[in-house]
């Protein structure tokens, strides 16, 4: 996923200028979709997934995707009625107009922020790097990870979609060889017999539950592959005719990625053995050794670490200036909105994300860590999905796109229950989702006592 708000690190706070260039055409949003989209989840938490539902890989996959294309819906549906929205907590404050609802939401995106760094930093020290350098110490690395991260944001990056192109075709270069290393093999075998092409495996599941719950409890997982569609809304003035543009783009973009997954899972788990696949920590990797033993592995983490650091920095990026914005609005102690004079960065509020993010990456797993960071989408999905609805009654004169109702009625519905302990979603994800929203709350609760109720512009959170 990436950053939930536009962000311009060279312009000081609350400086005023000329509106946004239009410069973001349909091929060149399609590849930014595809790019927020693509990150962690293919990369390192594929094993994990497989060890939840067994050799049925592909279904969390399929259904993670039925359940975010609904969302996507409503998403669509706001973007095109307030094109230059700044994203789930003004939809939500527009719908419901309850500031501490409002604030709570913002809040809950920037901890999905944290905890999504927080899963991709805990990637980077893991197998990919050890193919680099071997016998690396992941903790100590992935604490390291994060605080290189806190010194570029310090340091400020601007980000702009041409970069985003560059990388994207990066990551797209690595699946495509496991894509096609991997096909072959399927199709014409390998020299190890331990790892010859398995279809069976396909209709496996977890033999330790019912097939049900390994398909839900994977899905609770699966489904932070797919987010990062939602920070695309914040491109909408950037873009040339947003109302025709964007759906396409944002759907077609999801199928996209939603075929590119499901041929990795198939792939994998063809190939790999279960057992094998669920203790690996760099499955793609995997599959490209066993696929393609005469390909260079060094080559292959390599990319894998480029998708895993631009991952871990956009959303550490996302989160300190969300944290920023609510402290610019008054919402949270004005400490936080503190810049500093030579960068222009919000130093007090990535000191605090990264942080949070070290004490993240130290005390909890990578697919505890993917998990809650679907769990707080997915509760903001949901809402997002019932504020479409309620914001029927506000009509607007230009023309935008319109969900047929019965999308938000089940994107909400599926959102609720794929973020409900009925899936088997492990309950420590609520115990951290909790954890970390009680911060948010204790935030709220020292500004009302020091300055009362203040009202705040939704729009401009983050920004």
């Amino acid at each position: 996923m990436a950053n939930e708000t536009t962000v311009n690190d060279d312009a000081p706070s609350g400086a005023q200028g000329p509106g946004l260039k239009k410069v973001m055409g349909p091929k060149l949003l399609l590849f930014f979709v595809v790019g927020d989209i693509i990150g962690t989840t293919i990369y390192a938490l594929t094993g994990k997934i497989a060890g939840k539902v067994g050799g049925a890989l592909w279904i969390p996959f399929l259904v993670a995707f039925v359940v975010a294309f609904l969302t996507a819906f409503s998403y669509l549906e706001l973007v095109g009625k307030y094109p230059k929205a700044g994203g789930a907590p003004l939809y939500i404050h527009k719908a419901f107009g309850v500031q501490f609802l409002t604030f709570m939401v913002a809040f809950a995106v920037m901890c999905s922020g944290i905890t999504s760094a927080s899963s991709g930093a805990q990637a980077f020290s893991g197998e990919y790097l050890h193919e680099i350098l071997p016998g690396a110490p992941s903790w100590p690395v992935a604490i390291l990870f994060i605080l290189l991260i806190a010194a570029i944001n310090f340091r400020g990056v601007g980000e702009s979609a041409k970069l985003n192109l560059v990388l994207t075709i990066a990551l797209m270069v690595g699946l495509g060889i496991v894509i096609v290393t991997g096909a072959y093999a399927v199709f014409m075998g390998v020299s190890d017999p331990t790892y010859a092409p398995d279809p069976s495996r396909l209709l496996q599941f977890n033999a330790d539950t019912t097939p049900l719950l390994a398909v839900t409890s994977a899905t609770a997982l699966a489904f932070f592959a797919m987010v990062g569609f939602e920070d695309t809304v914040n491109m909408a003035e950037e873009t040339k005719n947003p109302a025709k543009t964007f759906p396409r783009a944002m759907l077609w973009g999801m199928v996209i990625t939603a075929t590119i997954y499901l041929a990795i899972a198939l792939i994998t788990s063809t190939l790999i053995p279960t057992d094998v696949l669920g203790d690996s920590t760099a499955p793609l990797l995997l599959v490209v050794q066993v696929a393609a033993p005469w390909f260079p592995p060094i080559v292959f983490s390599f990319i894998a670490l480029i998708a895993l650091s631009n991952t871990a920095l956009i959303n550490m990026m996302m989160a300190s200036r969300l944290l920023y914005g609510m402290a610019n609005e008054k919402i949270i102690p004005a400490k936080f909105g503190l810049v500093h004079q030579a960068r222009q960065t919000p130093w007090v509020s990535i000191l605090f994300t990264s942080i949070l993010a070290v004490i993240l990456v130290s005390s909890l797993e990578i697919s505890q860590l993917g998990g809650t960071t679907s769990l707080l989408l997915l509760l903001v999905f949901a809402l997002v999905n019932v504020a479409v609805l309620v914001l029927r009654k506000d009509v607007v004169e230009h023309e935008h796109f319109k969900a047929p109702t019965w999308v938000p009625v089940a994107g909400a519905l599926t959102c609720a229950y794929f973020a409900s302990p009925l899936t088997g979603r492990p309950l420590v994800e609520y115990g951290i989702v909790g954890i970390l929203l009680a911060i948010g709350v204790i935030f709220w609760a020292i500004n009302f006592a020091l300055h009362g109720r203040r009202e705040f512009n939704a729009e401009q959170l983050g920004k």
